[in-house]
């Protein structure tokens, strides 16, 4: 099954289920649906950054500071969190990623989705999905933060990062 297959809750602007359709369907109607942001943390606290390949269906080769994806039907924020995050940095056995906080993207031109925004502390030597991720580093938030304008950003991911950043804990 190819990722254009998989299939998807379809919500509303409550983050309520009101039906399922093929993630290519939901792309090409620009339906609502659910995602998860994971930002994983090396033993250093630095920052898992990475570009996305090339033949992604959503922002190919664009940099992103969060793994993650689409959660499936049926299937939890949090299970869906732990699952992109294990898949993405080719790990097993991470700890389950803490919920931070979750917020409604919308482009305005057509893409909207719930995003959860987690954090994970990996420990273990990442291995990323080579048809995932094109390049991969740990860096330190204050150069993330040096990069914000000098590199493209998955624009989902940059709204999660900023809000993120202004966002108290707890």
């Amino acid at each position: 099954m190819s990722a254009a297959d998989e299939i998807l809750d379809v919500v509303d602007e409550q983050d309520r289920v009101v039906g399922q359709a093929s993630r290519g369907e939901i792309y090409a109607r620009g339906l609502r649906h659910r995602c998860v942001f994971v930002q994983a943390r090396d033993t250093s606290g630095r920052i898992f950054v990475h570009r996305r390949t090339a033949t992604k269906l959503v922002f190919p080769s664009l940099h992103d500071m969060f793994v993650g994806g689409v959660v499936g039907a049926g299937e939890s924020y949090d299970d869906a969190a732990l699952r992109e995050a294990e898949e993405e940095l080719g790990v097993s056995g991470l700890p389950r990623p803490t919920h931070l906080f979750t917020f409604l993207y919308d482009n305005g031109a057509g893409q909207s989705w719930w995003s959860a925004v987690y954090e994970v502390r990996c420990e273990l030597p990442v291995r990323p999905q080579v048809e995932e991720v094109a390049w991969h580093d740990f860096l330190p938030e204050t150069e993330v933060e040096r990069l914000l304008t000098e590199w493209e950003w998955v624009p989902d991911g940059l709204a999660a990062y900023r809000r993120l950043r202004t966002t108290p804990p707890g």
